[in-house]
């Protein structure tokens, strides 16, 4: 490890030293020696007060005054060592300029300058004459003005008051805004370290202002891995667990950004359990997590309420068939509670009503039928309850009737924000999930595993425009690491699972409006779930096949995509769907597609007519618009037939379809 700060200045004071000494045994030019020797003995005096201050110097400007300083001294202890000159011959032949007494002269106020406002910035707050944190220009920085400020920036955030570290944190931001050189200076000149200490110990404001400089300095991966030695993680942390709303709204921003910036920092977020926490936001007000023997009240207020209160009550109507020794559901069982319900076909249909009903009740669309529905569930819970608990000769205690915890941050404090600040936590919150779930299987089980989909699908349906398209988005990477990980899609994504009936009902409708920016995620969202859809679900492919007449090329093209993995042969119901996609006047549109479509949609066209003629070459529709011929032209056209597979598939096809088709 290098020398302090402190051990550097041994060094520049002995030199001070020598210089005085040597000035006061000159024999030639002794009035411009003497000059010098008044300016480094106050230079001296100065380093002497830096050496003895009790506060810690900051560093990096400091190595760098320290080593010039050097420099100077040296200089202009050469100089006044020729002034000594002793005889004749050695006067006559020194050759020295009067320029160089100027230079030198200089030279030393610069160093004077230097030394004198890097005391100033050291000094803490309370020692200085007045709270001016505006500290000038140290002559040093001369050539580069924007380093002396930031200079001066980041010692207020090592020394000021808690306002002044707040005010410079804001410059902070303002300066790197738009500006990758200055945000890089911040960095090399230690600005992390004490913008992260602000947003664990400063006040509020300050919090935000840290925060918000943290999330805008992460803008490359060299970045956010300094960002991450030093500790930001266990910093965002703790704030968004224990801080004000308004600081955590930022800290979750500021999550996104850097992971977005740098992947790889996914995991060590994910360690400090930063998932859990961003979950517990999102699901503030959206759901509630009530205890295992928690009674709801007779309208829900939340999917999830009404989902624990049925798996409660499945539980109790299964537990029959289980002491009779039937195992047929036991390679079923489940990972977590929200995504593997189990158990008799009655427990199932209820399991889903009531998370149905509860989604109506939730958006005020709820039916007196519902609420009945919910009542007899209800009654059906106590029932088994009481059972329960008399044979057990245990009785539940009166305070769990209405108790519910919320896992996570404390929730103290948070009825009091605003509806503002609480919408944008949630958009925040949903925007870190969606930067967080991409591309990385073991935190898309983490988020799947908690209350993460029933609060997207109540979001969907209720958000602000920005909280529905980050939990859109969310989804879409969740389900784009389902398509590869088999074992997320059976644990997340069983077809039996309300939540993710919750969430593929909200995707749908959105589908078939088909007029907002959630349009292009949700059907990607569908397509990568492709696989854990029915034979008899094909609610979806009729919207999917309708906008394949869409006006907006990019619509189209994910259209097409999002069938595809319905229609292609990795899918085992790839002829069912198939069928559906037929039924549903596709292969009208996609040869329209194929010979009018735009380059960028002609090509997956071909591919999913392609998938389409291989699964069904029997069908009389087929036969009807004339797919051969389309695929027989198609692979006569040298720009379709470059992709290797592509040709491969068209020639199977072709082969398939002329089996049961004559060519045209």
């Amino acid at each position: 490890m290098g020398d302090t700060v402190k051990q550097l200045l041994i060094k520049p004071i002995q030199l001070a030293d020598q210089v005085c000494k040597a000035a006061e045994e000159t024999t030639s030019f002794k009035q411009e020696c003497l000059e010098l020797k008044s300016k480094t003995e106050k230079l001296a005096t100065l380093l002497r007060q830096a050496a003895r201050a009790r506060s810690d110097i900051y560093e990096r400007p400091a190595r760098r005054i320290i080593q010039d300083t050097h420099h100077v001294l040296d200089k202009t202890l050469s100089l006044v060592l020729k002034c000594r000159a002793n005889g004749l011959v050695k006067r006559v032949f020194t050759i020295i300029p009067t320029v160089s007494f100027r230079k030198s002269s200089s030279s030393l106020e610069n160093s004077i300058g230097d030394v004198s406002w890097l005391l100033r910035i050291s000094a803490p707050a309370d020692d200085r004459a007045d709270a001016d944190t505006h500290f000038g220009l140290p002559p040093i920085a001369s050539n580069l003005p924007i380093l002396g400020l930031i200079w001066g920036q980041i010692a207020v955030l090592y020394t000021g008051s808690p306002e002044d570290r707040s005010d410079a944190a804001a410059i902070i931001v303002s300066t790197i805004r738009g500006n990758e050189r200055y945000a890089s200076l911040i960095i090399e000149e230690g600005g992390v370290g004490p913008l992260l200490k602000l947003i664990k110990e400063g006040k509020a404001e300050g919090q935000e202002n840290g925060a918000r400089a943290i999330g805008h300095l992460g803008r490359d991966p060299q970045s956010v891995e300094h960002m991450i030695d030093m500790g930001v993680c266990s910093v965002f942390a703790k704030v968004l667990k224990e801080g004000p709303m308004k600081v955590q709204c930022v800290v979750a921003w500021a999550v996104s950004e850097l992971v977005t910036n740098h992947p790889n920092c996914q995991d060590p977020f994910a360690q400090q359990n930063i998932i859990r926490l961003l979950v517990s936001h999102l699901a503030y007000e959206t759901v509630q997590e009530h205890s295992k023997y928690a009674v709801v009240s007779i309208k829900p207020t939340s999917i999830h309420a009404a989902y624990v209160m049925a798996t409660s009550i499945k539980g109790n109507l299964s537990s029959s068939s289980l002491n009779k020794g039937s195992n047929e559901d036991e390679e079923e069982q489940p990972r977590n509670p929200i995504s593997h319900p189990s158990g008799n076909a009655k427990a199932r249909d209820q399991l889903h009503t009531v998370v149905a009903s509860t989604v109506a009740v939730h958006n005020g669309a709820g039916k007196v039928q519902d609420t009945n529905h919910v009542n007899e569930v209800k009654e059906e819970f106590q029932r088994s309850e009481s059972t329960k608990s008399s044979g057990s000769g245990k009785q539940d205690h009166p305070h769990h009737q209405d108790s519910y915890s919320h896992s996570g941050s404390s929730i103290k404090g948070r009825e009091l924000e605003d509806p503002e600040t609480k919408a944008s936590m949630k958009e925040m919150a949903a925007k870190a999930l969606w930067k967080l779930a991409k591309g990385n299987s073991q935190i898309c089980h983490s988020i799947t595993e908690s209350r993460a989909l029933l609060c997207f699908a109540v979001l969907l349906e209720g958000g602000t425009e920005a909280v529905q398209y980050n939990s859109a988005m969310a989804l879409m990477e969740i389900t784009a690491v389902a398509e590869k990980d088999a074992e997320l899609r059976r644990s997340a994504f069983k077809p039996t699972s309300p939540a993710c009936k919750a969430v593929v009902d909200q995707m749908i409708k959105i589908v078939e409006k088909a007029d907002s920016d959630l349009l292009i995620p949700c059907m990607k969202s569908i397509g990568n779930l492709a696989r854990t859809f029915k034979a008899k679900e094909t609610r979806m492919i009729g919207p999917l096949v309708r906008l394949l007449e869409d006006s907006d090329i990019e619509v189209v093209k994910e259209a097409t995509i999002a069938l595809t993995k319905f229609a292609c042969t990795e899918n085992y119901l790839h002829v069912d769907h198939s069928k559906a996609i037929i039924s549903e006047d596709g292969a009208k549109h996609l040869i329209q597609l194929v010979y009018f479509g735009e380059e960028v949609v002609k090509i997956p066209a071909l591919v999913l007519l392609s998938y389409i003629a291989l699964s069904v070459p029997d069908s009389e529709e087929l036969a009807k618009v004339q797919v051969l011929g389309v695929l027989e032209w198609a692979s006569k056209q040298a720009s379709m037939i470059q992709d290797e597979t592509l040709e491969a598939l068209l020639h199977e096809s072709r082969s398939k379809l002329e089996l049961y088709q004559s060519r045209v």
